[in-house]
């Protein structure tokens, strides 16, 4: 810090102090639970603003889940973390500050910092990677940039959620090592390096003890430790224990206004049970955060002039590309643009792009650019062709391509209390999320209606998502109407929106309109501690026969230079509330690879999924590129990538698997309640290298359009000096990284391990020299029984790597 710094953050805390001291018991307990869905309560009387939260981290969604105001959608954060670039993950923070500031929002539920445990991790896609250097170096740049923007942040989940299978009860047992080494170090570093707000508590037990009540992890640790003096906010719906929360340092209880805390922590102080000062220093967290953003009178923001605007799209875009990973190139790629040139492209996920994962990360970006789309518009005319050859689902799915549709809210009498815009067939009201005019207590029906041009002729089906009553009409007619009862989902996210339901098939004609209409009897919410809305219009176009649709891909592919097959998840396979099951990609998309390879041999896969998949014809294929879950710019950044106007810059976060059966992590169903973190300090390459598995692609694998040759290393025991060159005909920019392997291991240690990176851009020909610093973490180890860091010393082997498979050069370091 600056004088000027201190100076200022001095005064904010001396406000902070005269704010506090001029509360009630009354007042400070209600300041402690949430206003409403995403909001705390303003308190007029000591100049404190209503502090506004909002789910991310692609995007700001804003206090609305609505299409009325749409978002930025990024990529998604393996995406970001697939670019080792913290730098970049600073800019991306900057820009959602921006969309936050836009939006009226003061702090970001953002950024997602556990661990890719296990590939089958059904929230994969929001956490950065398998590595906890790499996570705390992608999540400070991140948290510095959103808070470069004078936006808060809450780095989450704290600790342990590693999984989606019963995460609201299971208890994740982990060891003093592993807990300290790989799950708490993100978080650790990001407090060190970034200095974030706000943290949230997740649902889940860790050794015995629900996050939420957890002394030792949050006052021992994060706050007394490592000096964390941010807010600390519960999971949504996670806080469950008055005096346990409060004593195990939890600040605020989110959403509300039913919380255990407001008059239950009141009346709880006045009995005795929980000391005042416990709810003073609750409070104190909660008016620096609001100090922090600006919303307490007299208390200057951390930032008060926003940073230079950035233009959303075109970084949404860059950040699309950069962390695109090429894993497999036989010359194919970029392709050559040459006049006359023609590409074959295929698979629904092409037309259909599914650009951002499921869950509360959803936001409803104002346009996207589908693979098709991107390809269209920067090939010639005539030089592209298109063909379904497969589709990733044949469930239904809510309304979307085709549709306009808006909600229409009535009374009892038929009255409209309000309308909102839809950005599809999914209603998700949550709390006060409600179009102008509308209370719960007056809405009696909610009808979606609106109108669906059929991009194809045949037989159209519709359907229905949620639990209570219904009634379909389309075209005037009335298709369907009766009650959905709740089934046996488990997590209580899945349950609110239930299994999709086909209710009625109807032949439509392509190009020609027709009127839709979903109507939902509202029922009595008075008694629910959380009152939200949540069902679908589905839709599903006419089916066709998949050997078909496979034979007229493989006719185009056969007639065309390039063959670009897109292979995708849904959102059935990868989303919040649950785990996955497998790896396989769902329906006949494999068959659809297989069948275009062997009539084309530069057949490119684009590999649009925001977790590992099996990719069994990857040996067959002349290229395959990984998108994940690419944000709304991700098929004009493909575009980009494919036709070489751009680099894929992404180095892969996460090891994938060549099979399922080879990953060495696979457990996220509990057993009796427990979930034991069995492997120890053996998860993503450590393990794979412990058990001599050899992945389908290593941990920070990575292919550009340039060559790279390693010439020099100099290694001391505080940094790496790595020079290198740039031997191809293109520029471009190489991920360095650094490994440490321990020549006679006196611990127990991995057999090596990511000890620090950077990356370097150079012209063709050129050579550039880069300096790593070494950090003194890598050298150590948690000591259980000192309870303590501890360096351990000897010999040790530095690679710098291209890859964990793929070593250039080596030093030999000696570490007192």
């Amino acid at each position: 810090m600056t004088d000027a710094d201190q100076v200022r953050e001095q005064s904010r805390n001396d406000a902070v102090e005269a704010a506090l001291g001029k509360l009630d018991l009354d007042t400070k307990t209600r300041l402690l639970a949430g206003r409403d869905m995403w909001s705390l309560p303003a308190v007029p009387a000591i100049g404190l603003e209503s502090l506004v939260m909002s789910d991310g981290p692609i995007g700001v969604r804003g206090v609305r889940w609505t299409a009325d105001d749409p978002s930025i959608a990024l990529p998604s954060p393996t995406a970001l973390a697939a670019a080792w670039d913290p730098e970049l993950a600073r800019r991306a923070g900057r820009l959602l500050a921006q969309e936050a500031r836009r939006k009226g929002v003061h702090v970001l539920l953002a950024p997602t910092v556990n661990l890719h445990r296990s590939p089958l991790g059904g929230r994969h896609f929001e956490c950065y990677s398998e590595d906890p250097y790499l996570t705390g170096a992608i999540g400070s740049g991140y948290v510095n940039g959103v808070q470069d923007g004078g936006v808060g942040t809450t780095v989450k989940h704290y600790v342990g959620n590693d999984a989606e299978t019963d995460r609201f009860t299971v208890d994740s047992v982990i060891a003093p090592r592993p807990l300290r080494e790989l799950y708490l170090a993100p978080f650790e570093a990001i407090v060190a390096n970034a200095h974030p707000w706000g943290i949230m508590t997740a649902y889940n037990q860790v050794n015995g003890t629900t996050m939420t009540e957890h002394q030792y992890l949050v006052n021992e640790v994060l706050r007394a430790e490592w000096g964390f003096d941010g807010c600390n906010v519960s999971d949504w719906m996670a806080a469950r224990s008055t005096t346990g929360d409060i004593r195990g340092g939890m600040d605020v209880a989110m959403p509300g206004p039913t919380t255990v805390y407001g008059p239950a922590l009141a009346e709880a102080v006045r009995a005795g049970e929980v000391p005042e000062s416990a709810v003073d220093e609750a409070v104190r967290n909660v008016l620096r955060l609001a100090a922090r953003v600006g919303v307490l009178e007299g208390a200057p923001a951390a930032v008060e002039s926003a940073p230079a605007p950035i233009d959303g799209q075109a970084l949404a875009r860059e950040l699309a590309a950069r962390g695109f990973v090429l894993v497999r190139n036989e010359g194919a790629l970029p392709l050559d643009a040459t006049a006359g040139r023609t590409v074959a492209l295929a698979g629904a996920a092409a037309r259909d792009a599914r650009v951002l994962g499921g869950g509360s990360a959803t936001v409803f970006p104002e346009r996207i650019v589908s693979p098709l789309d991107g390809l269209t518009a920067a090939l010639p005319d005539g030089a592209l062709t298109f063909s379904v050859g497969a589709d990733p689902s044949d469930e239904l799915t809510p309304a979307g391509q085709g549709f306009e549709l808006h909600a229409v809210c009535r009374d009892a009498s038929g009255a409209v209390l309000g309308e909102g815009g839809l950005p599809s067939g999914q209603v998700q009201w949550i709390g006060d999320d409600l179009p102008a005019g509308v209370t719960y207590e007056t809405m009696a029906s909610i009808e979606v209606r609106g109108t669906f041009v059929p991009r194809e002729s045949g037989r159209h089906a519709f359907g229905t998502r949620g639990l209570g009553a219904f009634a379909l009409a389309v075209g005037g007619e009335s298709l369907w109407s009766g009650v959905q009862e709740m089934g046996n989902e488990a997590d209580p996210f899945e349950a609110f929106f239930g299994a999709p339901n086909e209710r009625a098939r109807v032949t439509l004609t392509e190009g020609e309109p027709v009127e839709v209409s979903l109507t939902f009897q509202v029922p009595d919410m008075t008694a629910l501690p959380l009152r939200a809305i949540m069902f679908s219009l589905l839709h599903l176009g006419p089916r066709r026969d998949a050997d078909e649709l496979i034979a007229e891909a493989v006719a185009a592919a056969r007639e065309a230079d390039t063959a670009v097959v897109v292979v995708a998840t849904t959102e059935r396979v990868e989303s919040e509330g649950f785990d996955r099951q497998n790896l396989a990609l769902p329906g006949r998309q494999d068959d659809l690879v297989r069948a275009v390879a062997a009539v084309n041999p530069n057949t490119v896969v684009v590999v649009n999924a925001g977790s590992p998949v099996e990719l069994p014809w990857r040996e067959d294929v002349a290229a395959v590129l990984l998108t994940w879950f690419p944000g709304q710019e991700g098929g004009a950044a493909l575009a980009d990538v494919l036709l070489g106007d751009a680099e894929p810059g992404g180095r892969l976060p996460t090891t994938w698997p060549a099979r399922f059966s080879d990953a060495p992590v696979t457990e996220v169903v509990p057993t009796d309640g427990r979930l034991e973190y069995r492997e120890g300090l053996f998860i993503g390459y450590r393990a794979y290298e412990k058990h001599g598995v050899t992945p389908a692609y290593p941990f920070g694998h990575g292919l550009g359009y340039t060559e790279w040759t390693y010439e020099s290393l100099e290694a001391t025991a505080d940094t790496v000096r790595v020079r290198l060159a740039n031997t191809g005909a293109r520029p471009g920019r190489e991920v360095v990284q650094v490994y440490l392997a321990p020549a006679q291991d006196t611990a127990e240690r991995p057999a090596s391990w990511l000890a620090a990176f950077a990356g370097v851009v150079a012209g063709p020909g050129e050579s550039v020299e880069t300096e790593i610093p070494l950090p003194a973490r890598a050298f150590e180890i948690w000591d259980e029984e000192a309870r303590g860091w501890r360096r351990i010393g000897g010999a040790y082997e530095v690679r710098v790597s291209h890859s964990h498979g793929d070593t250039r050069l080596t030093a030999t370091l000696d570490i007192a």
